[in-house]
């Protein structure tokens, strides 16, 4: 037998290498028009959501804009109530609060605030609205965009882009509206005197929501948004998703109405794409429960729309939980539900009592650094502070300013001072007390400040009475 060598059995390396692209390249997602009951519920709060962000800055409360983040001022106008920067622990609190309440819906219902409320997706559903009405539906936008481009299609890719613009437009001076106040930017924007920072946010946000709703649209969601990443902790088998029902609804395909499509092995599903056609994150919801599908019930309104009309039953596509499609029986009250639920209202409580306790005066009292004692007499010790008295009222207010702590101690000069609604002064003020009535080198005093129209409504601080001890 003739010996091979081994040289000629083996194998040559290959000299090709082998590369993965670790990002997909994004494929433009053609929504098609659709109606359903859920796509009037999401207009419908897409709508209240697009009023009140709209409406706010410019209803007035008084002399001045209900809504008013004033950062110059340092102050925060909510209606009637007026915050300072001490209040910021009230905003720490609302904030967590909103996070359980967000912990709450989707433990119970999924992602409905992606769906029904997130801002991304009510502006990129009304900017999907802006580019049907000027491009067409799905079918024709696909067509328009494979072929050259016409006088006709510039004109119409530019109807979409005005609207997109003054959306954009809108929404920033909205925005800049709850910080500057909007009777005074709107004027100045249409004379072109906007200031340096409020230019650069007007422009910033614009750009921000153009290229948003516009142009990104489900990669925010996507690859953006933690809410998608930390969802699936939160789901269990209880909780309310969009769900293809697997067993109804395969085997898929397409079948002729009259047929009997069950004795020729076919499920109620047709393979028409409705689902996937009107999906904005442009996933099929055939493929289980995916961490791009945003709750928003399109795949829903669309598949019970194709089986009213070859007379099938609603709800191959529905609401439901992965329970009730293992033919139990959905637990609502369950114990994580329970304990997210519990946080809430006990965090509201603590909030709304914070709320109502709260005096519309802050007081803040500083001690003489230059001089720790003056001893104006044999028997007698005066300390010198600065109290920082701030009205948080909606009015003007006359404060009485009053001292305990050592027997005899004595406020010198005026006692009472005017401070305009929210404003925030410097007022110092001098304690003398008597040496023979101090037992000891730093002695704790309360400072008190009072409206003098209401008691109620007062401030006591501890300082510190400075003596020299013999």
């Amino acid at each position: 037998m003739k010996q091979i060598p081994v040289s000629d059995i083996t194998p040559k390396p290959s000299r090709e290498v082998e590369t993965y692209d670790l990002y997909a390249k994004r494929e433009h997602i053609y929504v098609k028009f659709y109606k359903g009951i859920f796509k009037n519920l999401r207009i419908i709060s897409g709508a209240i959501m697009l009023i009140m962000f709209y409406g706010f800055p410019w209803i007035q409360w008084g002399d001045r804009q209900a809504i008013l983040f004033d950062l110059p001022s340092r102050q925060f106008h909510v209606f009637s109530a007026t915050f300072w920067p001490q209040d910021f622990m009230l905003l720490s609190v609302l904030l967590i609060i909103l996070a359980f309440v967000l912990f709450v819906v989707t433990v119970f219902a999924g992602r409905l605030w992606c769906g029904y409320a997130c801002p991304q997706f009510v502006w990129t559903w009304l900017f999907i609205w802006a580019e049907r009405i000027t491009e067409g539906d799905r079918n024709q936008r696909m067509r328009q965009d494979k072929k050259p481009i016409t006088a006709a299609l510039f004109s119409r890719k530019l109807a979409k882009h005005s609207i997109w613009f003054v959306l954009s437009i809108s929404t920033s001076l909205a925005f800049v509206g709850y910080f500057t106040p909007i009777r005074e930017l709107a004027p100045s924007f249409a004379s072109l005197a906007l200031g340096p920072w409020e230019l650069w946010w007007v422009g910033f946000i614009a750009v921000a929501t153009y290229g948003n709703a516009g142009w990104l649209r489900e990669q925010v969601c996507i690859y953006m948004c933690p809410y998608a990443r930390f969802q699936s902790v939160m789901f269990d088998s209880d909780t309310l998703v969009i769900s293809y029902d697997e067993k109804r609804g395969e085997n898929r395909g397409k079948r002729s109405r009259k047929s009997d499509h069950i004795a020729e092995g076919l499920g109620d599903c047709i393979d028409c794409n409705h689902c996937v056609n009107v999906c904005p994150t442009g996933i099929d919801i055939r493929d289980g429960l995916q961490v791009e599908c945003v709750a928003c019930g399109a795949c829903v309104d669309a598949c019970d729309d194709i089986m009213s009309r070859v007379g099938y039953a609603k709800g191959l596509i529905k609401y439901t939980t992965e329970t009730n499609l293992a033919g139990g029986d959905t637990r609502i009250l369950r114990p994580k539900l329970l304990s997210y639920l519990f946080i809430v209202i006990a965090m509201m409580s603590y909030f709304a009592y914070v709320i109502f306790d709260r005096q519309p005066i802050e007081v803040d009292v500083h001690r003489d650094r230059s001089q720790m004692f003056i001893e104006v007499s044999d028997d007698l010790i005066e300390n010198v502070y600065t109290l920082k008295i701030a009205n948080k009222g909606n009015s003007d207010e006359r404060y009485k300013i009053s001292t305990a702590g050592i027997h005899g101690m004595q406020l010198m000069g005026t006692d009472t001072v005017v401070v305009e609604a929210g404003k925030l002064i410097d007022f110092p003020i001098r304690i003398r007390a008597s040496s023979s009535e101090i037992q000891q080198r730093n002695t704790s005093i309360d400072i008190r400040v009072e409206a003098v129209s209401n008691p109620d409504t007062h401030s006591i601080i501890e300082s510190r009475f400075m003596a020299p001890i013999n």
